[in-house]
């Protein structure tokens, strides 16, 4: 496990197109969002223990998100080859297990991981109902052994800033985690061992 930040993609960046297969084999795509008052594009994994720690709360954040009509989805990038964990017959029983109510996206090639300069599980981005990023970086403070309870209180601060129609928050953290598991050869350029 390499303790990675997330990269912190620029504010106002257009959210990158993907078409990729979910859980039950159908494929979603970035333009099944329009119309939606945002869109919050996770990425995780299963084994990771960064998400573990947080995926409960984030799967109430997310059915929040929902409910206020923000689309959700979470993406798992990892070379499943070194990490059979994380292979879509495991994601299936994961998002079972998780109660999570978004599409959960499996990236084979790890191109969209790369479009979205994603770096580490957990990784979050907040897209406005144009596409465009408005928030990038951690759920919130709490870390596995850190003693601090999960809130989501910073990316529950996006959404609200969102859907208040204010400017991004001027104050964003970044995201820590696992690093994403490229494939030997495909380590993207922004990605440091």
């Amino acid at each position: 496990m390499v303790r990675t930040l997330s990269t912190m993609l620029p504010l106002g960046t257009q959210a990158p197109a993907f078409s990729l297969p979910d859980t039950d084999g159908n494929t979603v795509s970035l333009a099944d969002f329009k119309g939606k008052k945002g869109l919050l594009v996770a990425f995780i994994c299963n084994h990771c223990p960064f998400v573990k720690h947080i995926a409960e709360g984030f799967s109430e954040l997310a059915d929040e998100c929902l409910s206020k009509d923000i689309a959700v989805i979470a993406i798992s990038s990892n070379d499943i080859v070194a990490h059979p964990d994380d292979a879509p017959l495991m994601m299936k029983e994961e998002k079972k297990i998780r109660g999570y109510s978004f599409d959960y996206l499996y990236d084979e090639t790890q191109e969209v991981a790369k479009a979205y300069h994603a770096a580490c599980t957990p990784d979050f981005f907040l897209f406005d109902t144009q596409y465009k990023l408005v928030y990038r970086g951690q759920m919130d403070e709490s870390r596995p052994q850190s003693g601090k309870p999960v809130t989501g209180d910073d990316l529950r601060a996006a959404v609200t800033s969102l859907l208040g129609g204010e400017k991004p928050l001027a104050t964003q953290t970044p995201s820590l985690g696992c690093n994403i598991k490229w494939k030997s050869g495909n380590e993207p350029s922004y990605f440091a061992t």
